[in-house]
């Protein structure tokens, strides 16, 4: 299915990167435009997909977790939902 292109995006760049994107965008017999929105949203899902991680150390992971181990209380209603059958599983 071919989405119709209907917004536009302007930018301005010097002109080293005006040709660096040129020459990039030729050697993948593309249009200037085709390579910079195609790499504009390929980075963008990058960025948006990092949004939903945590990094960190492992030794900080190490630390939390022993941490949330060491609570002293339990939650006996969520253990028992824990233990139910999934109603989904992935395939």
């Amino acid at each position: 299915m071919t989405t119709v292109k209907s917004r536009r995006i302007e930018q301005r760049i010097d002109p080293e990167t005006e040709e660096l994107v040129s020459k990039a965008a030729a050697m993948l017999d593309e249009s200037v435009s085709s390579f910079v929105v195609r790499s504009a949203r390929t980075e963008a899902e990058r960025v948006l997909a990092r949004s939903d991680l945590t990094l960190m150390p492992a030794e900080q992971f190490d630390a939390m977790v022993e941490a949330l181990d060491a609570v002293p209380w339990r939650l006996p209603r969520l253990a028992k939902e824990a233990e139910r059958p999934r109603r989904f599983t992935r395939g």
